[in-house]
């Protein structure tokens, strides 16, 4: 028989906050993108290009977070890179409050949270499959 290899708690945690992350995002946006109704109204000014790549990133999340669980070489730069895209699109988002664009107060604090969860994300993955490689000598790819 095969040996099973132990799955260490935080690569679950981790692994299961992005997925349920995406799962809530995609969600969330598709209510507002899809459906004339409850959630649109309730979203107010909402700014277009934030709301289509948090629902586009979402998808990326729940693979990110397969990855994640599956130990996959690539879940490392697919944390990395959400981390580094939603800071690049809360920027872009900045600017559009600085050119007087209308948004929502809620946005500011829902990018501020997705950043936070993302960098913290792509820290304990970078950091933690990094140090499970060096203990195991292979990581799946």
């Amino acid at each position: 028989m095969f040996a099973k290899e132990e799955r260490p708690v935080w690569l679950m945690i981790t692994a299961l906050v992005a997925v349920l992350f995406g799962v809530m995002t995609i969600k969330e946006g598709g209510s507002v993108i899809f459906f004339d109704g409850e959630a649109r109204r309730a979203a107010g000014d909402y700014v277009d290009f934030v709301l289509w790549f948090n629902f586009l990133a979402g998808f990326f999340y729940v693979i990110t977070g397969v990855g994640i669980w599956l130990k996959k070489s690539w879940a490392r730069s697919a944390a990395i890179t959400l981390a580094a895209m939603t800071m690049l699109v809360f920027g872009a988002f900045g600017f559009h409050i600085l050119a007087g664009g209308e948004y929502e107060q809620r946005t500011v604090i829902a990018m501020s949270l997705r950043s936070m969860v993302w960098l913290v994300i792509a820290l304990t993955v970078w950091r933690g499959l990094s140090h499970h490689h060096e203990n195991t000598g292979k990581l799946a790819g």
